[in-house]
């Protein structure tokens, strides 16, 4: 198979192709393969090769499933593959190797999905730029001096280099969508409780939630109809869907009322470009017959976001000090990258306390933008602040770190902390020709109204064909 034809179909017309018998798994595979060597020396999207061990799954048994035959990869954090390492991007766990698989791993698996490497992620998927020291830095193929976000970055440059369709992916403060803004990909985070971390428990109180990254809202819609299994034991989770989401991304939406905001919720404001397509993104909305209104957004932002840098710096500490138990030795600051050292020694100073209190101001801020909820179906806002910004941009200066870190995502933790479904749609491109991708938040729950919308879009203004220069 051609690499030109490849890149011509996603995941669900790939596994079409098998279903004929008009292309074989090894056949897309091998493309697969020959893609990444093209293209990773210059982007390092995915750092763990496993193509001997996606050979030797193929030669071993068939493949069945709705994506059989389908590659695929994993990023390295937070979807465990039995005897291969999640390093989390840190040199700390660089030799932790995985017993068994996750939950959702097996959930790819049994759908014949073949995974044949893991992607780059920041040290514990902690900021929006994908440039850790254990795995290097990787690189946006729309312009490789530019970062593809994070921390699912080396996902999203692995999808957006045409290695493959899509890749799974996890979001606890944006690092779905970011990446998805960042790379001109269709980047859907679904709703707390949605997707299972069994064996493991939450992450983040709740924050984080594993989904993908894709070329094609189908494909997003195929893979969360397959992994929205809850699990024995799960603390909380959410009933799959009474319609699959595959066919609620082939439905008409209905008028849907969307409020917009051209606001930066953790800055001063938007890059012009940013904002211009948000308005531009309302006005698309209005013509395919939506009721569309600006609006302001309730709720005490900086109270939210104090509590969850409380309570990520307390899941950042237990992790480490889990890992220096296993190994039986404390973690020293040079094992560590200094901004996770510092969140480390943050936890230390989180109370049990400051903990309850911390998730009780997350969940305070989640019923206040429930409110606007009440009266709208949809949010439209800005994902990112500005489009990719370049490599080093956020950490070359520690004391504007901050104010950098938000002015490039303003707008999407909210949603991490609101527990809402919220997707990155990439309707826009900047003069420089970076994609900007416009977000849209729905209901608790209602994943099924964003596919709706976002299979309308598809076709009002398709991207599927836009791809990166590299």
């Amino acid at each position: 198979m051609t690499f030109e034809d490849y890149r011509k179909l996603d995941a669900v017309g790939l596994a079409a192709l098998v279903a004929r018998g008009e292309v074989s798994p090894v056949e897309l595979l091998d493309t697969a393969v020959a893609r990444m060597a093209a293209v990773n020396p210059a982007l390092n999207a995915v750092t763990s090769d496993l193509t001997d061990m996606a050979r030797k799954a193929l030669a071993e048994q068939a493949t069945a499933g709705p994506l059989a035959g389908v590659p695929f990869l994993l990023k390295d954090l937070g979807a465990a593959l039995a005897g291969t390492v999640t390093s989390s991007g840190s040199a700390l766990l660089k030799d932790v190797v995985s017993p068994t698989d996750s939950a959702l791993t097996s959930a790819y698996k049994a759908a014949g999905l073949v995974i044949f490497g893991k992607t780059n992620t920041p040290e514990f998927g902690l900021v929006p730029v994908t440039e850790p020291t254990h795995l290097g830095i990787c690189r946006n193929p729309w312009d490789v001096s530019r970062t593809p976000g994070g921390s699912s970055g080396g996902a999203a440059s692995a999808v957006a280099a045409g290695i493959l369709p899509a890749a799974h992916a996890s979001d606890g403060g944006g690092s779905i969508r970011t990446p998805a803004s960042a790379c001109g990909l269709f980047g859907m985070k679904p709703s707390r409780g949605r997707v299972s971390f069994a064996p493991a428990g939450e992450g983040w109180g709740g924050a984080s939630i594993q989904h993908a990254v894709t070329r094609s809202v189908r494909d997003s819609a195929v893979l969360l109809d397959i992994s929205c299994q809850p699990q024995a034991g799960d603390p909380y989770y959410l009933s799959p869907p009474s319609r699959a989401f595959a066919e609620e991304a082939k439905r008409a939406p209905g008028t849907l009322r969307i409020g917009f905001t051209t606001v930066a919720l953790a800055s001063p404001g938007l890059d012009p470009e940013c904002k211009a397509a948000v308005l531009d993104a309302a006005k698309l909305c209005e013509s395919l017959g939506h009721r569309v209104e600006e609006v302001t957004l309730p709720g005490d932002l900086a109270a939210m976001q104090l509590a969850a840098g409380n309570v990520i710096a307390a899941s950042v500490t237990a992790n480490v000090d889990a890992e220096a138990d296993r190994r039986g030795r404390p973690v020293a600051d040079h094992e560590l990258e200094p901004l996770t050292w510092g969140m480390y020694r943050r936890g230390k100073g989180v109370s049990g306390s400051d903990y309850v209190r911390g998730l009780a101001a997350i969940h305070a801020y989640g019923r206040a933008v429930a409110r606007l909820f009440q009266d709208y179906d949809v949010l439209l806002l800005s994902t990112l602040g500005c489009p990719a910004i370049p490599i080093g941009h956020l950490t070359e200066d520690v004391s504007l770190f901050v104010e950098r870190l938000f002015h490039f995502m303003p707008n999407t933790q909210a949603f991490n902390n609101t527990g809402q479904p919220a997707m990155t749609v990439p309707l826009s491109w900047s003069a420089s020709g970076l994609p900007i991708g416009m977000q849209f938040v729905g209901r608790m729950a209602d994943e099924a109204t964003l596919f709706r919308l976002a299979g309308q879009l598809e076709q009002a203004r398709p991207w599927f064909d836009r791809t990166a220069p590299l």
